[in-house]
């Protein structure tokens, strides 16, 4: 595990990266929808959409300003690149172009997945790929959610439970077509798999491209932002699962206390004493080796030697860890959320004790 940190002291090197946001959801839970009405937003202007096919998303001639052979300049200023390779293929053309001046410049890119793709994937090609992780950042997942047909895909498509376990936002789409107490059992089987995650509502993917910002760790200076990447603003909700406060426009209860899922389930530990970074990186490589294909994402921040380092990842890649430049709060405990296949906290609890050298553990 990369002990490359970026200090405190040091230049914001998160804040210099691009932001790279992720549109996932399965076969036709309305991301084509979604994404021809983002195109056309005027708030969409020095934003590059990275689609399949530009077909596909139906671009209309009187909105594109200039094309190339796989960029079209949409008279917005929007961007819509489709990919003709591969993804770090699209993505080092698109930055080199931009840098080249052979493109008008961008400063955000809103990835389009296909409806069968893992994510996890495309997030660690965002994390490995050396030139890419110095250019980009993953600002955050977000998943469209089908009120419909989501049961029956949530049963039986490993696909669908990749995406909702991955997402730091989850919109329902279709949700007019369905029955509120079919709407609450699903956002129930959501947060059952993802209880982290912003559950909203979708109509006729009418969605402000504000909503697909801010969902990632976008500095090292702390703020409540960090809190909230990290999901814990939704940890002091009443226990009965009522909301203390307004709820957010299209708020469809995601602190409802959900359904355990049979296989997929997130898991939060908590650590009283500090880690050295070399006693919690034995632990983390441990644990990726034992069980990578079953970690399906990571977040924390972690104690070390006093000091807030955060942590994440996906699958068997993590990112470089960022330490802050100071606690986001007076709580200094290490905190960490593990999304998982088939894994039990006690004996993830167990290993990072025995290897990471410290005493027992509370559960968050």
């Amino acid at each position: 595990m990369s002990d490359g940190f970026a200090t405190a002291g040091a230049r914001d090197v998160l804040a210099s990266k691009i932001p790279v946001t992720l549109i996932t959801g399965f076969l036709g839970a309305g991301k084509t929808t979604l994404v021809s009405k983002l195109i056309r937003h005027p708030d969409m202007d020095r934003v590059a959409v990275v689609i399949n096919e530009v077909g596909e998303i139906g671009i209309d001639n009187d909105l594109v300003k200039m094309s190339t052979e796989n960029v079209s300049l949409l008279a917005n200023g929007c961007l819509c690149c489709s990919v003709r390779t591969d993804l770090q293929d699209t993505l080092r053309e698109l930055f080199g172009e931009r840098r080249a001046g052979l493109i008008p410049d961008f400063d955000r890119v809103i990835i389009e997945t296909t409806g069968l793709a893992d994510p996890g994937p495309v997030i660690q090609t965002l994390s490995s790929d050396t030139m890419l992780g110095a250019h980009y950042r993953l600002d955050g997942v977000v998943t469209l959610v089908d009120a419909i047909n989501a049961p029956d895909q949530m049963a039986r498509q490993p696909e669908f439970q990749q995406q909702v376990a991955l997402a730091d936002r989850v919109f329902i789409t279709k949700a007019d077509l369905a029955e509120p107490q079919a709407l609450s059992s699903l956002a129930q089987d959501i947060a059952s798999i993802n209880p982290r995650a912003d559950i909203q509502s979708c109509p006729m993917g009418e969605v402000h491209p504000r909503e697909l910002k801010g969902l990632g760790l976008q500095s090292n200076r702390a703020s409540a932002d960090t809190l909230r990447f990290l999901g814990e603003l939704q940890d002091n909700a009443p226990a009965n699962g009522e909301n203390s406060g307004a709820k957010e426009p299209g708020y469809l209860g995601a602190r409802l206390p959900g359904r355990h899922h049979p296989s997929v389930r997130t898991l939060s530990l908590r650590f009283d004493q500090p880690f050295t970074w070399a006693a919690f990186s034995a632990a983390v490589e441990l644990l990726i080796s034992l069980r990578g294909q079953d970690m399906l994402r990571v977040k924390g921040i972690v104690n070390v030697d006093g000091s807030p380092v955060v942590v994440q990842g996906v699958g068997h890649v993590f990112h470089p860890p960022v330490t802050l430049d100071r606690w986001p709060s007076e709580d200094q405990t290490s905190r960490i959320v593990f999304i998982t296949r088939n894994m039990e906290a006690d004996r993830l609890r167990a290993l990072f004790e025995a290897v990471g050298g410290i005493g027992s553990s509370t559960p968050d």
